[in-house]
């Protein structure tokens, strides 16, 4: 009996023992390739470069800052509940938040409902039907998304443009119209320029999945007698449904964060969006004020994003489409098809071809709207002695405008080289470590810059690199903060891409250099890096186009002496030098299209594989 009792007692013992030594095992296994040190250390670096500036951030919501301190009669850094009553209670949170929040909703859900219309209309014309010129506008009306979002904003301000705020005066307004306000600034232009930018968002994701939609649907419906637009009820827009809930969702996201815009078009006449009322707090040195602003972003921001996770994997729920025998066959549009064309031709002028032309004839005119041949000139490009103060010669005669776009060349590049080499690496680690909780947590943390808005994670950045800790300086006024955020802000994009890359490669062409005596770093550079050349080009060159055309990020973080061309661009709107400012906006426009459409051909990577960025 005793004999029993000590066996029954001796045997869990000897399990755990097994166990113990069989995990140090496995252990051993995955610490004896680098895979597992890789992984480990990728993992501290990006828990440094994303995880650390949006905990520091939302910290400081609840910590008083040196500015609160004589306010709050609290030292700097004792917990404080000041900063959420000041801006969710307090008697100017109306205009810290409120305000700022109606504003951004109404204007994100107002340029979801005119993209979502405008788009799928067009999604369906070059899609599904005969309309002249298909191929040419299956480009076309994606252009406006090839450039920085504010293009539109800075076009539409030079022709709708005022005496309310001052300066010169707009197109309409020269030739003896004057706007009214609400045409101007506020709300309805921006809603109307957001929703001609992110308007490719649908034509991209639901003409996607409009051609992968089976014809034999709709044809099976009109042979029972179903008229057009009971077909679309019916049919199509069902299985439409989640491709075009993803794309308002995305476009709802990118509102909320969109800066430039609403920066251009609002803050003449104080119409302020959650972006710009953030902006002006960090400004302002308000940090655990802006620190609120900023997770309320997040916390919007994420939802979206989540909501819009939900929809795709709802939207893999219908395998009807995209079937071995199905077929897609364009729609004879008949009488309709020369006024269709005319719509999307109308789209294309609207979008692209009169911003630009308006841009680019404010650069050439003394005058707006003064069509006389003397009032024509070159000045504002290659000029000297221009009759301003802080600009004295021609874009680009100008030392300021090629600093600025030698630093958005070099600053970019390496963030994007970075983001696509580590992303490469994440894929490697997600799928070839043995460690599976490193891989799920690189798959996960590279994710979260995703679901905050670039203006928030600008000022979760500055909160935490902004002063020294401990061995690392700060870094504010450094091009490095930018190459950092850059870096951080692109990883989602480069991190999926290196994952997907990877999942595709099987383990044969590994394992054969391995027989053949190759160790890792050499079946790296000689069998993967060549294998998978194409998948880290597109991680490096899609990066590379959104951080060279993106504001929101580095608005907050670039300084007169890392200016890239957009921050110098938004410097000039701010001294009032609007010719010079949309001279270096088409210079921007023409890198970002250009470089798009390089991308494209070289690495055959679709532009809807790269809408995150």
């Amino acid at each position: 009996m005793q004999r029993a009792t000590h066996h029954e007692k001796t045997v869990p013992q000897g399990h755990g023992t097994r166990n113990l030594i069989f995990s140090k095992y496995r252990l051993k296994i995955a610490l004896s390739e680098p895979t597992a040190l890789i992984g480990v250390l990728a993992a501290l670096l990006f828990s440094y470069l994303i995880v650390a500036p949006i905990v520091s951030l939302l910290s400081d919501a609840f910590r008083v800052q040196y500015a609160d301190a004589m306010r709050t009669g609290q030292k700097i850094g004792a917990f404080t509940h000041y900063h959420l009553e000041r801006v969710f209670q307090s008697i100017v949170a109306p205009d810290i938040l409120w305000n700022p929040l109606i504003n951004t909703l109404s204007i994100a859900f107002g340029a979801m409902a005119i993209a979502l219309v405008g788009g799928g209309i067009l999604a369906w014309l070059i899609s599904r039907t005969d309309i002249l010129g298909r191929k040419w506008f299956a480009t076309a009306l994606i252009v406006p998304y090839m450039l920085p979002s504010w293009t539109i904003a800075l076009a539409w301000s030079s022709i709708f443009l005022n005496r309310t705020v001052g300066g010169q005066p707009g197109l309409l307004e020269s030739l003896g119209f004057e706007p009214p306000d609400w045409l101007a600034y506020g709300q309805f232009p921006i809603t109307i320029v957001l929703a001609l930018h992110y308007t490719p968002f649908i034509i991209l994701l639901f003409g996607n999945a409009l051609r992968s939609l089976d014809s034999q649907l709709e044809d099976s419906a009109r042979m029972l007698g179903a008229r057009p637009w009971t077909v679309a009820r019916k049919i199509i827009i069902p299985l439409m449904r989640p491709s075009l809930l993803s794309a308002v969702t995305l476009i709802f996201a990118k509102c909320l964060g969109d800066f430039g815009v609403a920066y251009i078009l609002g803050a003449p006449v104080k119409y302020d969006v959650l972006a710009t009322s953030l902006f002006r707090s960090v400004t302002a040195r308000q940090g655990g004020e802006a620190a609120v602003l900023a997770g309320v972003i997040i916390l919007i921001g994420s939802l979206s994003v989540l909501i819009d996770a939900r929809l795709v994997r709802e939207a893999r729920r219908f395998i009807t489409i995209g079937s071995k025998g199905s077929m897609n066959r364009t729609q004879r549009l008949g009488s309709w098809r020369l006024p269709m064309t005319a719509f999307a031709g109308a789209m294309f002028t609207v979008s692209v071809l009169i911003p630009l032309t308006v841009l680019f004839l404010s650069t050439v005119m003394r005058t707006p709207g003064n069509f006389a041949l003397d009032n024509f000139t070159w000045a504002y490009w290659i000029g000297h002695d221009l009759p301003t103060t802080a600009l004295r010669t021609g874009i680009l005669v100008t030392p300021d405008f090629w600093q600025a776009a030698w630093n958005s060349l070099w600053i970019v590049g390496i963030a994007a080289i970075g983001a696509g080499v580590l992303g490469m690496l994440v894929g490697y680690v997600v799928v070839r470590t043995s460690l599976k909780s490193i891989g799920a947590y690189l798959r996960y943390i590279t994710f979260l810059p995703y679901l905050v808005p670039g203006i928030a994670f600008a000022a979760a950045c500055l909160s935490i690199f902004a002063v020294p800790h401990g061995p690392i300086p700060a870094l504010y006024g450094t091009a490095l903060i930018l190459i950092l955020a850059l870096l951080a802000d692109q990883m989602p994009f480069a991190s999926r891409a290196g994952i997907s890359a990877m999942m595709q490669l099987g383990k044969d062409p590994e394992e054969a250099a391995q027989v053949a005596g190759a160790g890792w770093w050499k079946r790296l550079l000689s069998v993967v890096i060549p294998i998978q050349k194409g998948p880290l080009a597109a991680g490096i060159l899609l990066p590379f186009i959104s951080g060279l055309k993106g504001l929101s990020l580095v608005i907050m973080l670039a300084t007169p002496g890392t200016d890239l061309l957009t921050t110098y661009a938004i410097r000039l709107v701010d001294f009032g030098y609007g010719q010079a400012a949309n001279a270096v906006v088409l210079m921007l426009s023409a890198i970002a299209f250009f470089g798009t459409l390089f991308l494209q051909k070289t690495t055959k990577t679709s532009l809807a594989s790269g809408l995150g960025g």
